[in-house]
């Protein structure tokens, strides 16, 4: 497991905020925050072998077109946040199999998926690195902290920034940002490393985040570029 690492913001270093995201702390208030404010987590939501991004495999939600091709950059942002001492959790839907805990979840464009026990309901380990020991979360709603012990997790790792990836962007990811987004919480949400139920909810959704905290929206570049930083920072 990776131990938390010492508040960003308290240590002294040639690496300072203007290097992780080129924005001054003497910004307004509603100004585009560092793109880092202490310690990050990298929060992959629903990365299932049959949710969004295995083809092939069964899933009962619709998908925008190109909906796997966030998975590549993915795996790169799990490898350089371990490098960096970031920590990695796994998100995971999960359903009892007679359906008892769908809930209002059926009501609309969804049908039955991540049934537990099935293939397809499983972390898709390979594509995304997804190893025995890894921080991991079981969801029975769409939000990441809905009857979950996320909040618990998110303390103990004394986490600020929570950078998510993984689907669906307007669903799953959209729903776990604004809890984190109301638990004060810094949020961003990796632009290329999501997807949503149709490209204008993809849209729709990231615009939404955006208008809550400015800056929200990143590209794994750019996450990647900060992970790099923070793994000089703390060698150094």
């Amino acid at each position: 497991m990776t131990r938390p690492m010492k508040n960003i913001l308290s240590m002294s270093s040639s690496v300072d905020h203007a290097h992780l995201d080129g924005v001054g702390m003497s910004e307004p208030m509603n100004a585009k925050q560092p793109l880092i404010v202490g310690n990050p987590a990298l929060i992959m939501v629903d990365w299932q072998r049959g949710g969004v991004y295995v083809p092939g495999e069964e899933n009962g939600i619709p998908l925008m077109e190109g909906h796997g091709d966030g998975v590549v950059q993915a795996r790169k942002l799990v490898t350089a946040a371990r490098a960096a001492g970031v920590p990695v959790i796994f998100i995971q839907e999960v359903h009892r199999p007679d359906m008892v805990d769908f809930g209002r979840e059926l009501d609309g464009a969804e049908d039955v998926h991540c049934i537990e026990g099935k293939r397809s309901t499983e972390i898709a380990a390979e594509e995304v690195d997804f190893r025995p020991g890894d921080y991991f979360v079981p969801k029975r709603r769409y939000s990441a902290f809905y009857g979950t012990d996320l909040e618990i997790l998110l303390k103990g790792l004394k986490a600020q920034t929570l950078i998510l990836t993984g689907g669906l962007t307007d669903v799953c990811v959209h729903y776990t940002f604004v809890d984190g987004h109301q638990g004060d919480y810094y949020c961003r949400v990796v632009e290329d490393c999501v997807s949503g139920s149709s490209r204008a909810a993809h849209d729709a959704s990231l615009n939404a985040m955006e208008y809550l905290q400015a800056g929200a929206c990143r590209t794994s570049s750019e996450i990647l570029v900060a992970f790099e930083a923070l793994k000089s920072l703390v060698a150094a």
